[in-house]
């Protein structure tokens, strides 16, 4: 499988692509025939924190792995996933094997996943293990590489979801005596707070430093090992952003996502997954105040949509996911011009070892959920 941290390797592997003569509109408007002329063998994914012009293509727009398990259930052969890599991936494994999964450009990432790889897990698992005689679980959020999904499933781990975050670490911790938990460590910090486990019983490995930063002894006496990663957009929000929104309006809702930190997300009013706000916000009464600790696309998007009710952004600065901009119309159309001519490009390939491990762990989440 293409290890996409290998940058050069990566390039190698971008198609020749140039739509640069077409304008803007130009652009659009060939998408839109394209997609017409392909649409009972097409299916577009778009991701909640796409933007508009991407979005306004999507045949389904939500979360990664809902986009995936739609994927799952529809009779079409190519799937465009306007998200990035990671969720590629999974919609590959969770579909048949006549599906082709491709992702508009190869290069759109995400900086959570980029923060752990296969190596560095392995090397942690070797240095944790020896640390400690009590046993150790395994969990990984599904913001990573399949290869990552792929050690949880070899080590009787689990995957977990920002929705059900909470009860596959209750079920780790009752299969084992502590946890590692990677590659976001907010999400993994406030649930097992949420759970009763002590700020100082969680200790964070930074594969930067020697050992990760620990001691044999720190790995022995934590109950919680946190791998040091986390959501570049989420992270930006502060509790001082709270503060501000608080005193230039009492009533307005604070609702966060649960990657961000253990400050914004203790002192907000609500927190939970994107799902779980976009409900949330819905449900509400008109007139109902919210200042979103999430992705300023979506945000934007709930604003528009909900016309009696005032949604704005947690912080005063522009909140974006930068790796998932990089799915722009004119990649979608290179995409879609290649379907029409029978030659897919940016197609998303999971390995038969990989696959069978990263879905034996997905399917222990499943199983738990």
């Amino acid at each position: 499988m293409l290890d996409l941290y290998d940058k050069k390797e990566l390039k190698a592997h971008l198609p020749e692509i140039d739509e640069s003569e077409l304008s803007e509109t130009e652009v659009l408007e060939q998408c839109l025939k394209l997609k017409e002329e392909l649409k009972d063998e097409l299916v577009i994914l778009g991701h909640h924190y796409q933007q508009d012009d991407v979005i306004s293509f999507a045949d389904i727009t939500g979360d990664s792995l809902q986009l995936a398990q739609k994927a799952k259930s529809l009779d079409k052969k190519y799937v465009i996933f306007c998200g990035v890599h990671f969720m590629a991936e999974t919609a590959d494994m969770v579909t048949t094997e006549d599906k082709v999964v491709i992702l508009p450009d190869m290069k759109a990432g995400c900086s959570m996943a980029d923060m752990a790889n296969r190596r560095e897990i392995d090397k942690s698992w070797e240095f944790l293990t020896k640390s400690t005689d009590k046993k150790i679980v395994p969990i990984t959020y599904i913001n990573c590489t399949a290869a990552l999904k792929s050690f949880v499933g070899e080590n009787d781990g689990s995957i977990c979801t920002s929705s059900n975050a909470k009860g596959v670490i209750s079920w780790a911790l009752e299969k084992g005596e502590k946890l590692l938990f990677f590659p976001d460590q907010h999400l993994g910090r406030n649930t097992c707070f949420e759970l009763g486990i002590q700020l100082d019983e969680m200790v964070v490995y930074d594969p930067r430093k020697l050992n990760g930063g620990l001691t044999p002894e720190a790995v022995d006496k934590a109950k919680v090992i946190l791998w040091y990663g986390y959501c570049s957009v989420h992270q930006g929000f502060k509790k001082e952003h709270i503060d501000l929104i608080k005193k230039k309006d009492p009533e307005m809702t604070v609702i966060v996502h649960p990657e961000c930190s253990y400050d914004v997300w203790k002192n907000a009013d609500m927190a939970g997954s994107t799902s779980f706000i976009c409900n949330t916000i819905d449900q509400a009464p008109s007139g109902s105040k919210f200042a979103v600790g999430t992705e300023i696309n979506l945000v934007n998007r709930l604003n528009s949509k909900y016309e009696d009710k005032e949604i704005v952004s947690l912080s005063p600065y522009q909140c974006l996911c930068t790796t998932m901009y990089r799915v722009r119309p004119r990649w979608l159309l290179a995409s879609l011009k290649a379907i029409k001519n029978k030659q897919p490009i940016n197609v998303i390939k999971v390995d038969d070892h990989t696959k069978k491990f990263a879905m034996k762990a997905l399917d222990q989440m499943f199983k738990i959920s």
